[in-house]
C-alpha cells in the first residue's frame, strides 16, 4: 500500500463542543462491572485466529485445557459490554466510557497490562473485570484541535478471590467528529503538508521477528471474539469517507496482543510480569505486518510492529522472569 496522508484536524470553535456536557461527564463516577467465564471454546476461536497458534507455522494446534494458565492478554476476548444495537454509537461502540458528542471518533492509544503471579487466571474459571475511569484530560483545546483522553483501569478477580490476577490500563483518544474528513484525504500523487507518518527512532536491534498479513477475515474473527462493531475495522466506505483513512484499521489490541504472542511464541518459558505499549501509527487490512522484538536485559523485551514499508504501528516493553 502506498504511504498516506494523516488526516489534519480542523480547527474547531469551542462553542460547538458542548463543554458544559462534557464537563459533567468527566465530573460524575463511572463504573462497569461485568462477569465472564474463561471458556475454552471460546479460547478456542481465539487461537485459530491468532498465527501464532493457528498451527500453521510448523507447530500443531493445541486447544485450551480447562486449569492451565491464561494465556497473557487473552482476557481481551472476555468481559465485553451487551448493549442493545439501538444503543450504540453510529459507529458501531458501545458509549460505555465514552465522553458525550461531538466527542466520537475513538481512536486506541496505548496501555499496560500487570499480571499477578500468586492469582494467576487459568482457563475455565470464571471472574469479574471491574473498570473505572482512571483519568480524563482535555488537550489542544486552547488551539482548536480539541482531544479528550481517558485512561480506563480494569482489574480481573477470579470468583472467591480477593485480589485481582491481572490489572490492565487502556487509553483512548477522543476527537469531535467532522462530516467532511473524508475530503480532506489527498489522492495519488497530491502534495500535503501534513506528515506522513510519526517517526519512531531509537529502536533496539531486531533479535527474533515474526511476519503475518491482518486480512479482513482476521479482522472479522477479531470483532467477533470482542464483541466489536467499530465500523472502522470492517466497513470500508466509513473508514475512507468518514475517518479519512485510506483502508480499513487493524484493532489496537489484536496488535498489543500479537506483541505479547512474539514473545512468548519465541520464549515459551518467559512468566511476563508487565506490558507496556503505544500506537503510533495504524496498522490497515491486507499490508503484511511484522513483529520485531530484543532482550535489551535479562527480564525486559522490547517489540515494535511495523509494515512492509518499514512505518512503526506500535512499539511495546515487556518486563518477565524466567
Amino acid at each position: 500500500m502506498r504511504s498516506w496522508t494523516r488526516p489534519a484536524l480542523r480547527f474547531l470553535s469551542t462553542s460547538s463542543l458542548n463543554l458544559e456536557a462534557l464537563d459533567a461527564w468527566i465530573a460524575s463516577p463511572k463504573s462497569l462491572a461485568l462477569t465472564d467465564a474463561f471458556h475454552s471454546s471460546h479460547l478456542s476461536d481465539l487461537y485459530i485466529t491468532l498465527p501464532t497458534r493457528d498451527g500453521t507455522r510448523g507447530r500443531p494446534f493445541a486447544s485450551p485445557v480447562e486449569g492451565t494458565p491464561l494465556g497473557y492478554g487473552h482476557h481481551l476476548a472476555f468481559f465485553h459490554p451487551r448493549n442493545p444495537e439501538t444503543l450504540l454509537r453510529t459507529d458501531g461502540t458501545d458509549a460505555d466510557f465514552c465522553p458525550p458528542e461531538p466527542f466520537t471518533r475513538r481512536m486506541w492509544a496505548g496501555g499496560t497490562m500487570t499480571w499477578n503471579k500468586e492469582r494467576e487466571l487459568k482457563v475455565g474459571e470464571k471472574a469479574t473485570a471491574v473498570s473505572t475511569v482512571a483519568k480524563v484530560e482535555k488537550k489542544g483545546f486552547e488551539v482548536g484541535k480539541p482531544m479528550i483522553f481517558v485512561k480506563q483501569r480494569i482489574e480481573v478477580t477470579v470468583e472467591g478471590q480477593s485480589e485481582p490476577g491481572m490489572v490492565e490500563e487502556r487509553a483512548h483518544v477522543y476527537q469531535p467528529f467532522v462530516a467532511s474528513i473524508g475530503s480532506r484525504v489527498p489522492r495519488q500523487g497530491q502534495s500535503s503538508k501534513q506528515p506522513v507518518v510519526y517517526l519512531v527512532n531509537d529502536l533496539s536491534k531486531s533479535e527474533f521477528s515474526l511476519s503475518y498479513t491482518p486480512t479482513l477475515t482476521t479482522l472479522f474473527r477479531f470483532s467477533a471474539l470482542t464483541f466489536n462493531g467499530h465500523h472502522i475495522h470492517l466497513d470500508k466506505d466509513y473508514a475512507q469517507k468518514v475517518e479519512g483513512y485510506p483502508e480499513r484499521l487493524v484493532h489496537g489490541p489484536l496488535t498489543a496482543l500479537m506483541l505479547l504472542e512474539s514473545l512468548i511464541y519465541h520464549r515459551p518459558r518467559a512468566k511476563l510480569r508487565t506490558f507496556s505499549y503505544r500506537a503510533h501509527n495504524p496498522i490497515f487490512v491486507n499490508c503484511a505486518a511484522t513483529i520485531h522484538g530484543a532482550i535489551v536485559a535479562k527480564d525486559k523485551a522490547e517489540l515494535w510492529c511495523e509494515n512492509d514499508e518499514g512505518v512503526v504501528g506500535m512499539t511495546g516493553v515487556i518486563q518477565f522472569d524466567e
